[in-house]
Formats: C-alpha cells, sequence, structure tokens
C-alpha cells in the first residue's frame, strides 16, 4: 500500500511538472506567432533593463578607474626639524612594513628646500638664509583598500602619534567630495532601477490585459466547461515569464555591445596614459540579477494583470 501510495505522489508531481513544461513552451509558441510585437515588446523591456544596470557596470569601471588612479589620496609627514637623517630613514623602513600602506618616500631637508625654491621663484632671496628651515618630509601612499575617508582619517591619527612626526597632513576634503559623487551616482542608480521597474510592470501588465481580453471569448468557454481561473491564469502568467527573460537578454547584449564599441576608444586612452585599464564587462552576480530580475518583474506584471481582469470576466 505505501509502494502504491509513493508511486502515485511521485506520478502526480510528474504530471504537474509536465503541465507547467507544456504551458511554458505553449505560452513561448503563442509569443512566437507575432514575432514583430513580441520584439517590440521585449525590446522595451530591455531598454528598460539596460539602463540602470548600464550605469551600474559604469559605475564600477568609474571605481576601478579611480582605484588605480595615480592621484590617489597621500599622507604628508613632517618629521621634528632635530630628526637626523637616519631616524628618518629607520621610520620610513618601518612604515614600509606596516599593513595598510604601500610605499613610502622620503624627502630630505635639503631635497625640500631645493623644490621649494624652484616652485617658489624665491630663490634669490632664500639664499640669505643661514639654517635650512623645512624639515624632512615621509610622503606615504596607503594601499587602495584603504582609499575611505574614515580609514584614511585614522591612519593619519596613528602616523601622527609617532614620536618623531611634528605634523602630519591629510587633504580629505577631495576624497570627501568624491566618494560623496559615488554615492551620488549609487542611489541614482538604485532610483533609476526602481522607476525603470514600475515602468517594465505597467508595460508587462498592460500587454497582458489586452492579451485578457482578444481571448475574453475563449475565456468565457472555458470556465463554462469548468476551467479554474488557475488553469486559465497559468499561460498568461508563463507569457509574463517569457517576456522578462527575453527583455533580459536583450539588456545584456545591448549592455555588452555598448562596452564592446567603447572598448577600444578606452583602450587607446589608457594607452595615452601608460595605463593597463580595461573596460570591465558584465560580471556573473550583474547578469544573473539582471535575467533574474527581468524574469521577476515580467512575472509580476502578468499577476497582477491577471488578477485583476480575470475576476472580471464570467460567464453571464
Amino acid at each position: 500500500m505505501g509502494a502504491t501510495l509513493q508511486r502515485r505522489g511521485s506520478g502526480g508531481i510528474s504530471i504537474y511538472i509536465a503541465r507547467h513544461l507544456q504551458t511554458l513552451f505553449y505560452a513561448l509558441g503563442q509569443l512566437s506567432l507575432k514575432p514583430f510585437s513580441t520584439l517590440m515588446m521585449v525590446a522595451v523591456i530591455g531598454i528598460a533593463l539596460a539602463m540602470p544596470a548600464g550605469l551600474h557596470v559604469l559605475l564600477k569601471n568609474v571605481q576601478q578607474v579611480l582605484a588605480g588612479w595615480d592621484g590617489a589620496a597621500q599622507l604628508s609627514l613632517f618629521l621634528q626639524h632635530d630628526v637626523k637623517e637616519s631616524q628618518a630613514l629607520a621610520l620610513a623602513q618601518k612604515l614600509r612594513t606596516r599593513d595598510g600602506i604601500a610605499s613610502v618616500d622620503y624627502i630630505s631637508r635639503d631635497q625640500a628646500m631645493a623644490e621649494f625654491k624652484r616652485l617658489s621663484g624665491f630663490g634669490e632671496a632664500l639664499k640669505a638664509l643661514e639654517d635650512n628651515p623645512l624639515p624632512p618630509v615621509l610622503v606615504v601612499h596607503p594601499t587602495l583598500a584603504l582609499q575611505g575617508p574614515e580609514l584614511l582619517k585614522q591612519l593619519r591619527e596613528e602616523l601622527a602619534a609617532e614620536q618623531a612626526v611634528e605634523i602630519a597632513q591629510l587633504d580629505m576634503q577631495w576624497i570627501k567630495r568624491l566618494y560623496a559623487l559615488m554615492d551620488i551616482g549609487k542611489r541614482g542608480v538604485w532610483i533609476l532601477a526602481a522607476m525603470f521597474a514600475l515602468g517594465v510592470l505597467l508595460v508587462v501588465g498592460n500587454t497582458i490585459r489586452l492579451a485578457i481580453q482578444n481571448k475574453r471569448d475563449e475565456i468565457v468557454i472555458i470556465k463554462l466547461i469548468g476551467g479554474t481561473d488557475t488553469f486559465i491564469r497559468r499561460p498568461f502568467l508563463y507569457s509574463g515569464f517569457w517576456y522578462g527573460l527575453l527583455g533580459g537578454m536583450i539588456a545584456l547584449l545591448m549592455i555588452e555591445s555598448a562596452l564592446l564599441f567603447l572598448s577600444g576608444e578606452v583602450n587607446n586612452l589608457a594607452i595615452l596614459y601608460s595605463s593597463e585599464f580595461r573596460l570591465a564587462t558584465v560580471d556573473l552576480a550583474t547578469a544573473g540579477a539582471l535575467l533574474l530580475g527581468g524574469l521577476l518583474l515580467g512575472l509580476g506584471g502578468s499577476w497582477l494583470a491577471v488578477g485583476r481582469h480575470l475576476r472580471s470576466i464570467e460567464p453571464t
């Protein structure tokens, strides 16, 4: 008896899956009967999905450029005036072994004076000085992992506590502005994504509504012979599924095509700046999120439309 029930249960599951697969490909076949309108529909969905996803990929590329930019943040450690060169070099070597520091450049008092003379234009006047008033300087270059404003501020405070350091200087203003702009960009992507997602829901919902109205007589007949709302709803839901999935594929194709179109010029620009930067394409996580998002939006739009309009169709 138990074996019989188990076979029946597994058979019921197989039939359930088979029916869904049959409806899934039936919906795809119905869409293929109207290739032009289907193409226009998935193109609209693809454009709506490609806009925020493309901006997200572009923002990731901008972050990559800024992370490798030679003008990344650096700290200037002005040492005590009486610090000897051997002590300054020892401190520089100590800092080079510290986590979070990529490199340390040492500028002696004589080098600092020579650069000041060259840049200030007061070379002749400075010759009247009996002693060199400039201190030795250590220029600290943090690693890319420490380019955030808070991390840099914490590093500056720790280095300022060194006994040989008189002043630890970090220009935080441009760093804060840069990261503020990046945060605005990220929020802008989310706002655009929400707006275009709402647009996809409305477009899919309206398309499914029209499909329901076109099959109104067929739906009435199915209900007269005992067809349930679940049975009637299924093909429309899978139509939304295909709209969303195909729209996601179109969006992915559009983004990759745009990146391919831009890659040549970007590579040429990188060569001019002696950079090895290359445009990052859509990674697997972004591609999966794009396809899944399109699929869910297609299903959501069709579910809303079917749930609202199917109840209004009843045999009279």
